[in-house]
């Protein structure tokens, strides 16, 4: 949103507990950013709006000074979906691929002459490393089409109203809000209530949890049929999240061979099992996943790297060194995280990523990285594969000083996680 306005032309400042390389980005970009503890004074003297993450509590002295100075304030969702009513909005649906099926539907979009506003949860290379882009008048219209990445989290996204909803799947997350999947589908139902009697859903039939929806017959379901495509991304996910794409362009009246141009040159996301360099001989990947299933399908893609095509065969061992991400997913679905990692040859597994504002000390108490690595290796011990090794390490210096010493030629290592483990990456691949 940031991004949006300041392209928009207006002064744009904002405040962070800790800089990082976006809130830098924002500088160069023309914003104001103030980093340190909160505090009134950071409040413009003359602002329109205050727009806050979900995260900021109410007590936060900058929120505090804004309304009692009865400055208009909308958390990140509701700025946006003021937006989405403002444009022919593309909204991007599910627990997973959300980002990249955005990426890619943006892409097809640009390849076709619609020239849309994106606002994506990642950053992009066509997008010069942003997550935003801003349309310019066409053919078609005055900057008409937005495509957003629409998250679930908070139920945010009964914020939004498109005209186009993707919905990639859905499964049990986000838990420290929802109650359980129940709650999470009547929540997904009450969005896609939101589409008017001209609006298109396209839904992933296949999924379990979408057939449950029993959605209605009009909606398109994904096409399964593209000749042509030759994904540079690896896995069956990516392909799924490009027939989602295909779908919505077709639904557009948009050519497949438009479509099909436009993926085949798509190089994927910032932080989805993106390439970042050598050690050792060893390709070193980073990966934002952290849900059970995420782990499971990056695995799968990054095996299929690893063996020789058409021989029954790997020339290296598969790494997966994960951070799980906030103390009450790790409990919730600790079960489905023990099964998670079976395409991984070696595992090691960081403190969990304390979430801010979002943990309780009573699930903190009941769940850590080192049972989690007990208990898969019981199961691994169950299942016989004797091959496979699983370690906790209670540090990234001491991962790092393992990695150095241990990964070799013709290694893949996958370091994964929504937290700060991109830091162990960039220090080991800088």
């Amino acid at each position: 949103m940031a991004r949006y306005y300041l392209a928009k032309g207006f002064f744009v400042s904002g405040s962070d507990l800790a800089g990082s390389e976006i809130t830098e980005a924002l500088k160069k970009q023309g914003a104001k950013i103030i980093i340190g503890p909160h505090k009134a004074s950071n409040v413009p003297v003359d602002v329109d709006l205050i727009v806050y993450s979900a995260a900021v509590e109410n007590k936060n002295p900058e929120l505090k000074e804004a309304k009692k100075r009865k400055i208009k304030c909308q958390t990140y969702a509701q700025a946006l979906g003021e937006l989405t009513k403002k444009y022919f909005t593309i909204a991007i649906s599910g627990t997973h691929g959300k980002s990249t099926t955005t990426a890619m539907i943006s892409l097809i979009l640009i390849k076709a002459g619609f020239d849309p506003t994106v606002i994506i949860g990642t950053k992009l290379c066509e997008f010069g490393g942003n997550n935003f882009r801003l349309g310019s008048s066409t053919s078609l219209g005055v900057n008409r089409y937005l495509v957003i990445e629409a998250d679930e989290y908070n139920a945010s996204f009964l914020n939004y109203w498109p005209k186009i909803i993707v919905l990639t799947n859905i499964e049990e997350d986000h838990l420290d809000y929802y109650r359980d999947i129940n709650h999470i589908l009547a929540t997904f139902k009450e969005y896609i209530g939101h589409l008017n009697k001209d609006g298109i859903l396209v839904a992933n039939g296949d999924d379990e949890n979408i057939s449950k929806l029993k959605l209605k017959s009009q909606n398109y379901n994904l096409k399964f049929k593209i000749e042509n495509l030759k994904l540079k991304v690896t896995g069956r996910h990516n392909l799924m999240n490009a027939y989602a794409a295909v779908t919505v362009a077709r639904a557009l009246k948009i050519p497949d061979k438009v479509s099909v141009k436009a993926l085949n040159n798509f190089n994927g996301t910032w932080r989805r099992f993106e390439y970042k360099g050598m050690l050792n001989g060893a390709k070193i990947f980073d990966d934002y996943g952290h849900h059970p299933t995420e782990i499971k399908a990056t695995l799968q893609g990054a095996r299929e790297l690893l063996t020789i095509r058409h021989k029954p065969y790997a020339i290296g061992h598969l790494w997966c060194i994960f951070q799980p991400h906030q103390y009450e997913r790790t409990y919730k679905l600790f079960e489905q995280f023990v099964g998670a990692f079976d395409d991984a040859d070696r595992i090691i597994l960081l403190p969990v990523f304390s979430v801010a504002g979002r943990e309780k000390e009573s699930i903190k108490k009941k769940v850590n990285s080192q049972k989690l690595t007990n208990e898969i290796q019981k199961r691994n011990k169950k299942l016989r594969y004797k091959e496979k090794s699983v370690r906790y390490m209670d540090s990234f210096k001491k991962c790092a000083t393992y990695l150095k010493k241990n990964l070799k030629k013709g290694d893949i290592a996958v370091m994964m996680g929504a937290g700060d483990i991109y830091k162990l990456t960039q220090g080991l691949v800088s």
